[in-house]
């Protein structure tokens, strides 16, 4: 229970006060009980012949709730697809399995009080609206019955809202919380899952670098003891049933790697401007010399993503900042230069996965509805997953968003790491499981 075990030892003379009691009801009574079972017993803690703490019964143990299936606790549960379609047998056979729930626990408690004793305002913003915003996602649709049958949207990130609340007067707010996204499924990927976006007027993005290090180093030493954390990795090729690790320390100062720069020195024939549409050609040129898959739709933000994915994300095993991204990859950041060739933006990787991604948020109307204007014809060009305008944030912007930094954290992620595990499915209570015909 709660991660214990303790024995219970059960006598027919303590049983029966020594009185002498009915030695077959007394083995009936007990043969009756079956692994699974909820008991209560009561009884002195001492310890057996051979020195195992124990409860020793003092009068029959009384049979609380039975269990009515077999569990499997000497064969043990380890197909992936019956321990998540059963998660309560999973936990009952793996205790450990608690361990990444436990971990979850603290980390949103760390959170939360870092950010709280930095004065942020914890809100909720809404889950379903009328447009999606924030996050190039294909969204979850419904209909609302009492809005005439209006078409809504489960939200991909709530940072459209979060930034009106700065406008409002909120100078420091955060939200934790689900989003939805209508995507695949892998280790590193959950259609439903969980993130901390916090925004902070005034705030630079060299304040978020900063503080950013100062959370996860007090996150990673309250959560494991330690700054140096063991993580699981991807099995080796050809060998499924064995698994990888490294040791991650997350020790500041974190690594910066400069994006722009690191692509040019990687693939040198890139073209000057990494954010005129009219380098599409020249840059899946790159992409085909170099055998890299190419992305659908050929969008510059995805293309230029698929070379950070091949060239800079893997050798991001120590917590490593990417910083000065091409702009046309952030339509929602300012700009770090006059020439607006790089964004005021960074990441955050660790083990070669994103953590953390944050800016210094644009807050010009005229220049955000130019963004969203090229994000349209990305849409027009096959890109579904960028959201439609939304004019009514852009309105918003006309009422003055002081510089404000934005940042968001994949909370399933962080917990899969510091838990040790290595498919997101592992950090998540009920991850979503495909519906047994």
């Amino acid at each position: 229970q709660n991660g214990q075990t303790i024995q219970i030892a059960a006598s027919l003379v303590r049983a029966s006060g020594g009185a002498g009691a009915d030695a077959e009801s007394f083995a009936k009574h007990y043969r009756a009980l079956l692994v699974g079972d909820i008991v209560r017993v009561s009884g002195f803690v001492g310890k057996t012949n051979t020195g195992e703490t124990s409860v020793f019964a003092v009068r029959a143990m009384e049979l609380l709730t039975p269990c009515l299936h077999t569990i499997p606790s000497r064969s043990g549960l380890v197909d992936m697809e019956k321990r998540f379609r059963k998660r309560h047998l999973d936990m009952l056979v793996n205790p450990h399995v608690k361990n990444a729930l436990a971990v979850r626990a603290k980390v949103l408690s760390f959170i939360r009080g870092f950010l709280s004793a930095r004065q942020f305002v914890e809100v909720e913003t809404p889950i379903l609206s009328a447009t999606v915003g924030g996050a190039s996602a294909r969204p979850f649709a419904t209909r609302s019955v009492a809005f005439g049958d209006t078409e809504l949207f489960m939200r991909v990130a709530p940072e459209l809202f979060l930034k009106q609340l700065v406008i409002g007067g909120m100078d420091r707010v955060y939200e934790i919380g689900k989003q939805f996204r209508n995507e695949g499924v892998d280790s590193d990927h959950n259609p439903e899952f969980t993130t901390c976006e916090f925004y902070q007027a005034y705030a630079t993005l060299e304040d978020l670098l900063q503080s950013t290090e100062e959370m996860i180093r007090g996150l990673v030493q309250t959560v494991t003891g330690s700054l140096r954390v063991r993580v699981e990795g991807p099995p080796p090729s050809g060998h499924s049933d064995q698994s990888t690790h490294t040791v991650v320390d997350f020790a500041p100062p974190f690594r910066r790697i400069n994006v722009t720069e690191m692509l040019r020195q990687k693939a040198p024939d890139l073209p000057p401007d990494l954010n005129d549409p009219a380098a599409i050609p020249r840059i899946i040129s790159v992409l085909k010399a170099q055998g890299i898959a190419l992305p659908r739709p050929l969008t510059l933000p995805r293309l230029l993503d698929r070379l950070i994915s091949r060239h800079i994300e893997p050798e991001c095993t120590q917590p490593t900042f990417l910083v000065s991204h091409p702009s046309v990859m952030s339509p929602l950041s300012k700009p770090a230069d006059a020439e607006n060739a790089t964004s005021a933006r960074f990441e955050l990787f660790v083990n070669s996965t994103e953590l953390v991604n944050a800016y210094e948020e644009l807050n010009d109307p005229f220049i955000q509805r130019q963004n969203f204007s090229l994000q349209a014809a990305q849409k027009d060009a096959g890109d579904d997953e960028i959201p439609a305008p939304d004019l009514a944030f852009c309105d918003a912007l006309e009422y003055a968003l002081p510089p404000t930094g934005g940042w968001g954290m994949g909370i399933d992620r962080v917990v899969a790491l510091l838990a040790g595990v290595s498919h997101l499915r592992e950090a998540i209570s009920f991850p979503i499981m495909r519906p047994q015909k």
